[in-house]
């Protein structure tokens, strides 16, 4: 028989593991060089999203270019500066591009339901949707893309 003790604490042991992987000192470097990397690709491809909707391209098509786009060299940045990565670049890209899949459902989904349905300005919510969808690549990028191996 287990008892509830055991059961307890092998149930705790991923979320300890996620909590440390998320939240140590090597988390906390890797965010800030995440976040450099991701403010000089999102401001500027931010400031291009005003400028080709000024110019007449729909939101979500502009915001579907910018994605791939920033996605792509994004890959290259997280891949050597923020992370180090050290594994196999193509299981990485491979996974890469489902997280930014994700990553873009959301965005558009934001999109969809703030701008669509209830109206708001497109501008505003493209803008809180980048924190939104950064928070979420850097947490998967971390525990899924870029994992590091045993002994790294």
């Amino acid at each position: 028989m287990v008892s509830a003790r055991r059961v307890s604490a092998s149930r705790s042991k991923p979320v300890v593991e996620w909590r440390q992987a998320v939240a140590g000192r090597k988390s906390g470097r890797q965010f800030i060089r995440y976040a450099l990397v991701g403010i000089v690709s999102n401001v500027s491809g931010y400031l291009v999203y005003l400028l080709i909707t000024y110019l007449g391209v729909a939101p979500k098509l502009a915001m579907t270019i910018l994605y791939v786009v920033g996605a792509t060299l994004g890959f290259v940045g997280n891949h050597s500066i923020t992370f180090n990565y050290q594994g196999r670049v193509l299981g990485a890209g491979a996974r890469y591009i489902v997280i930014h899949a994700i990553g873009y459902l959301l965005n558009l989904t934001l999109l969809v339901i703030f701008v669509d349905r209830l109206g708001y300005s497109h501008q505003v919510i493209q803008a809180a949707a980048v924190l939104v969808v950064a928070t979420f690549l850097f947490i998967a990028f971390k525990m899924f893309v870029f994992r590091p191996h045993p002994g790294q």
